[in-house]
């Protein structure tokens, strides 16, 4: 791999305070959205990955949500209960059973990313049309290129 850019020290910080403090005011104006939901935070990410990767078992959910298998097992009691989602049995292995979305955990993170969006939208409308495509291609490339450490 090439190194294109010789970025200062300064800058680096400077990004990762700006990066630090966005992921913090996005994560707090999500929970204000989702005080109007009867679910947690820990819930919505649980519904989020299901969401975007389809039936997990707990163990494969514990791991992207960095939590014990322990504390997921009782998240997904709980959103079981709420009737947000249900275990299913692996068709192919009867012995492994996986969360599945319900039709209200599916509408609830729906609504709550088109809020979420709709936040975000509000926001850019202080930008110039190519201001937002260069944040858009710098932050989807920032994404690849830590996804692939």
């Amino acid at each position: 791999m090439t190194k294109h850019a010789s970025v200062n020290e300064q800058t680096v910080a400077d990004l990762e305070k700006a990066l630090r403090h966005i992921s913090g005011i996005i994560k707090q104006k999500g929970r204000e959205i989702l005080s109007d939901y009867a679910i947690t935070p820990p819930q919505f990410v649980a519904l989020q990955w299901l969401w975007e990767n389809g039936d997990l078992t707990i163990g494969e959910l514990s791991n992207k949500m960095y939590l014990a298998c322990s504390t997921t097992t009782d998240l997904v009691d709980r959103m079981e209960k709420n009737q947000l989602v249900i275990r299913v049995k692996d068709p192919k292995d009867r012995r492994v059973v996986r969360i599945h979305l319900l039709e209200e955990g599916e509408r609830i993170i729906e609504e709550v990313i088109h809020k979420r969006q709709n936040y975000l939208k509000d926001i850019l409308v202080h930008f110039k049309d190519d201001e937002v495509i260069l944040l858009e291609k710098s932050l989807i490339k920032l994404q690849q290129e830590m996804r692939e450490e």
